[in-house]
């Protein structure tokens, strides 16, 4: 186990050795023994960075077990520091082994005379509580210290019985009848009250406990009906339905009550605060008179900051399936009747309210509606979401106030998702904003700017004509070097690169690099080219990489800008492509390959260890061997046209029953057909790059997904036209129309599939068998149609917003990797599995890790001994297991049988699972090696065979039971 958890720290990633881990836990532990208070306080406090680098089962034990001595022998501000320190690493609580010592040395403090050492145990025992859920003592301990004179040590213990009474039913159930006395008991003071009423929120853990719970709480509400005790009370209801779910409908009515008829404000914020929990966890239990009740209450509230509350709730509903539910069980279906709902009228009235927060919530309830209720009587809806948008609209952009610009992230939201589902509106959307940007702030035009890329990517609704207004904002905006100016320069330039669906002018390129020359630094001119990049600008993106290789400092940088610079104008060089000009095609192939073997070299030589450059290598590897598929082809097919097959070929192929035959000579036949495996094989390899990809975000993934794709589309076209005309099927590569197209790239590429789907699909029908010919000269088309495609270079090329890595423990592990480790023939390996998921700043911000899938295998590397027939299920060891990581740590033990003698290789793989069930091959993968020996009694035994000696009695009798 130790030696395990050396070879961990040593794969840490962190660059640094082992023998950090346990340095720093000695320094630490030289700290906790020092005289100094103030050492010893030191100490303990840079125990949870410790935790943090080195997040493994055995050192973490070690240094809990110190603390709980520190915690059993210090001075009680000594205590509430390690109490502090272990609240701080609860994720780190279930890794401690040794839990029995920990809790033995931590409780001896309770029988302490000093209530406040008391005190500081029970908040203690209350943060341990995942771990020792069900521990007897800890539960009496807190029973009994509820009845203390002393008020700092009950209050304790009231935090205590909190945390219990979550994890654990037996403590909840024993616990809540005192919890019951000590409220409804005239000798506890109220503030005391105010204080037990929190736990029973966690009496959740069946029906009955739940029930004598809430009816616990329905008498305080009317019992106490002060203000504290109301909202105390109330929300603790509140928590408490949510947790057990068959309430929330009647406690939605109970809300809905006290927001209507309590006249105290505090009380109806805190309603609406409630109702607020209940609409985000669960829609769809509000009825259609819950949503009427709560409209009525908001058209008839004279206070504006109620009204805001009221509407925050209804927006939230708006925007999920309670809407549906609302419209659908309305009586009436005439056209008039959609503006007579409540709901309708009160979004309307706050569209053009005075206050900017609920003017907000007015247009986003009116958005939702019309994005999510295809009903003909709620069309008129849509216009007036669009006014309500622009009024909006011009009244935040002309404020640089914080509100304003959040109302205003709001209102542009909403355009984006009214666009979305209704594309009819774009125009008018598209035309407000761009009138709007001349005169707006700087921080609104950034969003606004932002808002438009984000609709130009979904529609193709910025002109031309619109170009020479863009551009003359960017000339004025260039005039500035102030940080707002900087993001505006990026934020428009993005604007300009969309609306360009061609190849941007050359006046257009001299404005945009004018303006960097003058008021732009490096930073910005770089955010530039990577938009430009993704767009698919490539020779704008060349000419400012090329800009930029003089003003970095580190020679990473230098090469990563080159290798993107040659990268843009290998593409560049694809943009030249013309159909039915083959030879023109390969000179242009040709040439960005050139680039290509240029830029990845450099790519290679801008990756560290810390930062290997694994996807971008990947991607780029699979385009420079997807050209070099496409040059291929085109040149198989000029090779066809200059020896076509005889004119009795397709006679031949017939009466052969072989359909290569078709192609004429042999050598054209293996061409093709090698030309259709290596398609295949790359989509094969795309698929791996997609599956490897666990951080990448959607837009990259269908990206890969596009280029896999392409490969399989012409696999598809040659084995259709030329290989297997007959078996081919269409319907498999039929592409989904209905499915939503995200950018303008999938958009031309959906379009190419498409267009070469129909053709090859025509020619198959009109004039089969194909000719030669006319297959050829498909084939080439395609390929060529595909390339002149710009390539988008996505996001996840240039920037990681999520990270996730996993770093995996072996347990037994040898002090040295290449040296085995030694186990006998008749006996299992017990391999246990430790693993910790690490996380950057952004976790889960793409998909998140449901699961973890841990494959082992071993293969048998070098035999020694003689060779024995033993069943091949002996020979090699293949298991699989799932587990689900738990505060980012997971841990799971195969048994594996080594019969045959000799050196097996272990190969442990872990790949994740994500919450929608899709499997990721994120790695890593692991190898340790197993000497199996021959065990020393069979080598006795097999020695005196050998040599001709029968076993003695007392072997024989080994032999019997050797077995047990």
């Amino acid at each position: 186990m130790a030696a395990g958890a050396k070879s961990f720290l040593a794969d840490a990633g962190y660059g640094e050795q082992e023998l950090d881990a346990n340095s720093a836990l000695m320094e630490l532990d030289k700290g906790l023994r020092s005289g100094k208070l103030g050492e010893q306080c030191e100490a303990v406090v840079r125990f949870p960075r410790l935790f943090q680098k080195y997040p493994f089962p055995i050192l973490i034990n070690s240094a809990f077990l110190k603390l709980a001595d520190v915690f059993r022998v210090g001075n009680n501000f000594l205590r509430l520091c390690v109490l502090k320190v272990t609240q701080q690493s609860e994720k780190h609580l279930e890794k401690i082994l040794n839990v029995d010592e920990f809790v033995k040395r931590v409780f001896s403090v309770i029988h302490s005379n000093d209530p406040v050492a008391r005190a500081i145990t029970l908040r203690m025992l209350g943060s341990m509580a995942s771990i020792i859920p069900e521990r007897k003592n800890a539960h009496h301990s807190i029973r009994q210290s509820l009845d203390s004179h002393d008020n700092v040590e009950v209050e304790a213990a009231i935090f205590a019985a909190a945390n219990f009474s979550a994890q654990s039913k037996d403590f909840a159930v024993g616990i809540c009848n005192k919890i019951s006395e000590m409220i409804q008991g005239l000798a506890t003071p109220v503030d005391l009250k105010l204080k037990l009423i929190p736990i029973l929120q966690h009496m959740h853990h069946d029906a009955s406990l739940a029930s004598s719970s809430r009816h616990l709480l329905q008498q305080l509400v009317t019992s106490y009906p002060s203000t504290k005790m109301v909202i105390v009370t109330l929300h603790t209801f509140t928590l408490l339905a949510a947790s057990s779910l068959v309430d929330i409908p009647k406690q939605i009515q109970l809300l809905l009550q006290y927001l209507k008829n309590d006249p105290r404000k505090a009380v109806k914020r805190l309603a609406i605060q409630d109702l607020k929990l209940l609409a985000n966890k669960t829609p769809h239990t509000w009825s259609r008179e819950n949503i009427q009740a709560l409209c009525e209450s908001a058209l008839h509230t004279p206070y504006d900051s109620l009204k805001m509350g009221m509407l925050s709730v209804l927006s939230t509903l708006s925007g999920t399936i309670a809407i549906k539910q609302y419209f659908s069980s309305a009586p009436g279906t005439a056209a008039t009747t959609a503006r007579s709902f409540d709901l309708v009228k009160l979004a309307q009235e706050c569209c053009y309210h005075t206050n900017r927060g609920i003017a907000a919530h007015g247009v986003r309830i009116l958005t939702n509606i019309s994005a999510s209720c295809q009903e003909k009587d709620l069309l008129p809806l849509e216009q007036d979401a669009v006014f309500g948008l622009e009024a909006l609209l011009v009244l935040c952009s002309q404020d640089d106030s914080p509100g304003a610009q959040a109302t205003l992230k709001i209102t542009l939201t909403c355009m984006v998702k009214l666009v979305k589902c209704r594309p009819h509106l774009s125009q008018s959307v598209v035309e407000s904003l761009l009138t709007q940007l001349h005169s707006a702030q700087d921080n609104a035009r950034i969003l606004m700017c932002h808002c438009l890329a984000a609709i130009a990517m979904q529609l193709p609704v910025l002109a031309d004509g619109i170009l020479g207004d863009l551009m003359d904002l960017y000339k004025l905006i260039g005039q500035s070097a102030t940080d707002k100016k900087q993001e505006l320069l990026v934020s428009l330039a993005t604007v300009i690169f969309v609306s360009s669906q061609k190849a941007l002018s050359t006046e257009v390129k001299t404005v945009i690099k004018q303006q960097l020359e003058n008021a732009s630094n490096g930073w910005t001119a770089y955010r530039i080219a990577r938009q430009a990049s993704r767009m698919g600008n490539h020779d704008m993106a060349r000419e400012l990489y090329q800009s930029l290789l003089t003003q970095v400092a580190s020679e990473h940088f230098y090469f990563w800008l080159n290798s993107l610079k040659e990268f843009s104008h290998a593409e560049q060089c694809l943009t030249g492509l013309q159909e039915d000009n083959y030879s023109s095609a390969l000179s242009c192939i040709a040439e960005a390959l050139k680039s290509y073997h240029k830029g990845i070299a450099s790519l290679t030589a801008a990756s560290t260890p810390l930062n290997p450059l694994s996807f971008q290598c990947g991607f780029v590897k699979l385009r420079i061997d997807l050209l070099q598929a496409f040059s291929q082809l085109i040149c198989t097919c000029n090779s066809l046209k200059t020896s076509p097959p005889p004119a009795i070929a397709t006679t031949i192929a017939m009466t052969s029953g072989n359909d290569l035959q078709r192609c004429g000579r042999i050598s054209n036949q293996a061409r093709m057909k090698h030309s259709m495996e290596e398609f295949r094989n790359l989509a094969t390899r795309y698929g791996d790059l997609y599956q490897s990809s666990f951080d990448a975000d959607s837009a990259t993934l269908r990206n890969v997904e596009l280029q896999q794709q392409s490969c399989l589309l012409i696999s598809h076209a040659i084995e259709a036209l030329i290989l297997d005309p007959e078996s081919a099927s269409f319907q498999e590569y039929s592409s989904n129309g209905t499915a939503h197209v995200e950018s303008e790239y999938e958009r031309r590429m959906m379009s190419v599939f498409n267009h070469v789907l129909e053709e090859v699909e025509s020619l198959n029908r009109k004039y089969a068998p194909v000719s030669y010919l006319a297959s050829n000269t498909c084939l080439c088309n395609a390929v060529i149609a595909l390339l002149k495609v710009p390539l988008s270079f996505q996001r996840y090329f240039f920037q990681k917003l999520q990270s996730t890595s996993i770093k995996l423990a072996l347990s037994p592990s040898p002090r040295n990797p290449a040296e085995p480790i030694a186990v006998q023939n008749n006996q299992q390996l017990a391999l246990k599995v430790e693993g910790v998921v690490q996380h950057g700043s952004k976790p889960g911000l793409f998909r998140k890790i449901q699961s973890v899938c841990l494959n082992v295998s071993s293969v048998l590397q070098s035999k020694s001994g003689q060779d024995y027939k033993i069943p091949i299920d002996n020979m090699t060891n293949e298991m699989e297991q799932r587990v689900e990581p738990h505060n980012d740590y997971f841990s799971t033990q195969f048994l594996l049988n080594f019969v045959i003698l000799g050196t097996h290789n272990i190969t442990v793989e872990s790949s994740v699972i994500d919450s929608n069930g899709i499997v990721w091959k994120t790695g890593p993968k692991t190898t340790i090696f197993v000497k199996s020996l021959e065990d020393p009694y069979s080598q006795q035994v097999r020695l005196q065979q050998q040599q001709g000696q029968p076993p003695s009695q007392q072997q024989q009798q080994r032999t019997a039971y050797s077995r047990f």
